[in-house]
């Protein structure tokens, strides 16, 4: 599926917004006085316009509410009293619910917002003399799934046909491949249309409605508090993914993973775009089949992805081409596509950040110098994983001349692994008592202790006593389980972000071709961690 983007009405100039996406904050209380506080809170924050959901209210007195809620309102308003049938809250009669929006459009809403189940009958109980500045917004949304392009297209026509001033349609992704369809209908739109896919894997449409064109998005005032699922919050919208800054041409990166809602990697590479203004964006991708992802955003905007787990082997067979280092590791850990002929290389940069820290961390507590080689060559070094990451940190550890040791769950897959780096294998059940010598390094490349599941390790602590140096591959929380027993059986520890912000430099200059801003990448990580 190919997209284009001929969208007008984009200011581009010095400071100036990219694109005309407005940021909507749904607004929930169970009081008016509750709801004006909110308000301000959304203006603060950088709204646009705020959505009043009367269908919260406790004890809703139309006239009375509407009007202090409207004429107090410090933003534009947009007035929904969502029944339940749509997902809402309201299940009382629904000729007093059309009455209520009739009334808001009185009392001078800038827009309302009707369903199209019943949107045909509001419209033939509006007076002729109706207020002309309240735009009505007609809505469908779907809670179970991302109809075809053709469906959508269809439903886009019913809206209009209603009358509608704008078009909202919201679905629902089971695949991160689902936002595709809802793109293309919005893109092509000839009248002011809302298009949001709901849920995790529904992310990347609120975002890049403002590089598809959408009317608005909706940006929540705090974390959880949502009216949809999978909303970000203003403040995400806002400083996270420079929202403003967003437009036709931006090019489109992301990690591409599962679980990612963990990933700081968008926190490094927005702000490093920004400093630099480059026009790009950086996005969590959560991806069940990365095959079905690429394959579906073949378009020369979607630019460049770094690959995390379980995806680093998969990425690799997706690509045209494929590093020589990342083809003898056997994953990649970032893809780019070649602005020359759209075709997709891969690398793997895995082992660059790690093994340098680790060197450093071997010098540091030895007091050698870079002159004297490598401080891993001879040494036992013991890789727990055989995944895309145990992978390049084997590889890396054999290039320098390390005796490897591939620790892994199931055994064959070690025993695969290790033959690749002329070294040993066993099971993670033999890890606690495997000692050959002291002052061994071990590296932890699985995900074990990673939240949410912090109080998880992958060796007992009394085994650690062997281990000169403990390295460990996750960065979320900074001080693993792992890595806190190691320090205090007496090991040097080097932590998981050393790896990771190594990488990022690298990434942000192949995904942009300047040089990363690294003190600000340090900074910004420091900041989230």
């Amino acid at each position: 599926m190919k997209f284009w983007s001929p969208i007008t009405g984009f200011q581009i100039g010095d400071g100036a917004p990219r694109n005309s996406t407005l940021i909507c904050v749904p607004i929930m209380a169970e009081s008016v006085e509750e709801m004006l506080v909110k308000m301000q809170k959304a203006k603060e924050l950088g709204g646009d316009l705020v959505e009043i959901r009367v269908d919260f209210l406790k004890n809703f007195i139309p006239k009375q509410d509407l009007d202090i809620l409207i004429k107090q309102a410090p933003l534009p308003t947009l007035v929904t009293f969502r029944p339940r049938w749509e997902g809402g809250r309201y299940d009382g009669d629904e000729n007093k619910r059309q009455e209520a929006l009739r009334l808001a459009m009185e009392l001078g809403a800038d827009y309302i917002d009707i369903e199209l189940k019943v949107a045909h009958d509001f419209f033939c109980s509006l007076p002729r003399d109706r207020p002309e500045n309240v735009k009505i917004i007609v809505s469908s949304h779907n809670y179970e799934s991302t109809p075809s392009v053709e469906e959508l297209g269809d439903l886009v026509v019913r809206i209009q046909a209603t009358g509608a001033d704008i078009v909202k349609i919201a679905t629902t992704a089971l695949d991160i491949i689902d936002n595709a369809r809802l793109f293309q209908v919005l893109v092509h739109s000839q009248v002011p249309m809302i298009g949001l896919v709901m849920g995790e894997r529904g992310l990347m449409s609120r975002i890049l409605a403002a590089k598809f064109g959408g009317f608005l998005t909706f940006g929540t005032l705090e974390a959880g508090v949502i009216s949809a699922p999978g909303q970000p919050t203003v403040k995400e919208l806002l400083d996270l993914y420079n929202m403003r800054h967003i437009g036709p041409d931006t090019k489109v990166h992301g990690v591409i993973g599962n679980p990612i809602g963990h990933s700081k990697s968008p926190h490094l590479h927005n702000a490093a775009f920004k400093s630099t203004s480059f026009n790009g964006i950086y996005l969590p991708l959560l991806v069940d089949n990365v095959s079905n992802f690429i394959t579906t955003y073949s378009s020369p905007d979607f630019a460049g992805y770094s690959y995390t787990i379980p995806h680093k082997e998969a990425g690799l067979k997706c690509c045209d081409e494929v590093d020589p280092i990342a083809k003898s590791i056997g994953a990649i850990s970032c893809m780019i596509r070649r602005p020359t002929d759209g075709k997709l290389i891969g690398y793997n940069m895995d082992h660059l950040g790690a093994i340098a820290a680790i060197e450093e961390g071997l010098r540091a507590s030895s007091g050698t110098t870079p002159a004297s080689g490598s401080p891993l060559a001879g040494q036992i070094f013991v890789v727990i994983g055989a995944g895309g990451a145990g992978k390049a940190l084997a590889y890396g550890g054999y290039e320098k001349g390390a005796r490897v040791v591939v620790a892994n769950r199931t055994y064959d897959k070690a025993k695969e692994l290790a033959s690749k780096v002329g070294g040993q294998a066993i099971t993670l059940s033999e890890l606690n008592e495997f000692h050959p010598e002291e002052g061994m390094i071990l590296v932890n490349t699985t995900s074990v202790g990673m939240k949410p599941r912090i109080d998880e390790t992958p060796v007992s602590k009394e085994a650690l006593k062997h281990y000169s140096l403990v390295f460990d591959a996750v960065y979320t929380p900074k001080l693993t389980r792992l890595l806190r027993e190691a320090r205090e059986s007496g090991a040097t520890i080097v932590y998981g972000t050393e790896m990771f912000i190594n990488q990022a430099f690298v990434q942000f200059e192949m995904f942009t071709g300047l040089p990363a801003p690294k003190q600000l990448i340090r900074d910004v990580l420091a900041r989230n961690t």
